[in-house]
């Protein structure tokens, strides 16, 4: 049997399984699918951070809905309070409709914002397009090797089960015994981390060390998640990400900090933080970017420049006039300057 409709809320993680507190599946997919089975039109409220390609709902299926032409949003709040008082859901609510018997264009990126999709295209359609990802190292990029457990087997099951080899964002806390404040022998790596919640570096023996291709180079550190930054349109203006940081040759970091770039020199690694601190920069990082979370993959739309000194930007000049450079190479209308400049916070 089929319906003409359906309308529901349908619950959107299940709390009955595993013994994490802090983590409960998201199910709200699974009803979403079978609510179209069994109905010609369809429309929900749920949780809206797959409509950013965020949350942990499978990327197939938020792909799927993204580039359905069956489907559409009919409200989107990013504070879900403003709809259910009582409840924070991170990344939002979205009110959609599903109707087999209707053909809509496909979502592919969602904003509620107009000028953010009109941005988007100027600069995705531009001769020579790369994405800034393309130079973004996950998190997750150092771990431990073998050797530290071989000559420190008393530190096994120091880190939570099953993260033996990653370098948590507590390590320096909970591995006092092989990071180190000064430099004790030579070629040791440099550690970016936190510790009670302030930034410092740690020496430790290099051979402990299982690290990307730009811990001998210049790179950024940024932090990969920052609750505070807020989001575009909430709060305005946001600051989207943290103040970028350089990394100098022989440091790597925890997983507290992404790591960009495998710089030549220190001028190009300085002309990429200049980039990054831009409103431009920012706000084109925002478009994916629905939760405290950043990765790799929310750099998609930023458009990766030349750092050198033969670069199209003149790098020399104040973030507000790099800014104007990249709004004239990009050709934005004055409304969507405008946008970007209330939208996005000043970083110095």
């Amino acid at each position: 049997m089929k319906f003409d409709f359906a309308i529901g809320n349908p619950p959107y993680q299940d709390e009955t399984i595993g013994d994490n507190k802090n983590y409960a599946p998201q199910i709200y997919n699974v009803f979403i699918d079978e609510a179209y089975k069994i109905a010609n039109a369809t429309e929900l409220v749920h949780p809206g951070r797959f409509l950013f390609n965020a949350g942990s709902t499978p990327k197939a299926w938020n792909n799927k809905m993204l580039n359905d032409e069956h489907f559409r949003v009919l409200e989107y709040r990013s504070d879900a309070k403003e709809i259910f008082p009582n409840t924070s859901i991170t990344g939002g609510i979205a009110i959609t409709y599903h109707d087999h018997n209707k053909t809509f264009v496909p979502i592919e990126v969602f904003s509620s914002f107009s000028e953010v999709n009109s941005i988007r295209k100027k600069v995705t359609e531009f001769n020579g397009f790369k994405s800034f990802s393309d130079i973004v190292k996950s998190a997750y990029s150092y771990h431990f090797s073998s050797t530290l457990y071989e000559q420190y087997p008393e530190l096994k099951g120091t880190l939570s089960e099953g993260h033996d080899y990653d370098l948590k964002s507590n390590v320096f806390e909970l591995m006092p015994s092989i990071f180190h404040e000064t430099q004790t022998e030579s070629n040791m790596l440099r550690i970016y981390g936190r510790q009670n919640n302030d930034r410092t570096i740690r020496y430790v023996k290099r051979e402990f060390i299982l690290a990307p291709d730009n811990v001998d180079r210049y790179k950024i550190f940024i932090a990969g998640a920052d609750g505070a930054a807020g989001t575009i349109g909430k709060p305005v203006p946001a600051r989207i990400c943290g103040a970028p940081t350089i990394g100098d040759i022989g440091v790597g970091s925890t997983e507290s900090f992404l790591s960009i770039g495998t710089f030549s020199n220190r001028i190009e690694a300085e002309h990429a933080c200049f980039f990054i601190k831009t409103k431009f920069m920012r706000f084109m990082l925002g478009i994916l970017k629905a939760t405290q979370a950043i990765t790799p993959q929310k750099f998609k739309y930023v458009p990766l420049q030349d750092f050198t000194s033969q670069s199209d930007i003149n790098w020399s000049k104040s973030i507000p006039e790099i800014d104007k450079q990249l709004y004239d190479k990009y050709d934005l209308s004055p409304e969507e300057r405008e946008f970007i400049e209330t939208h996005v916070k000043e970083m110095e």
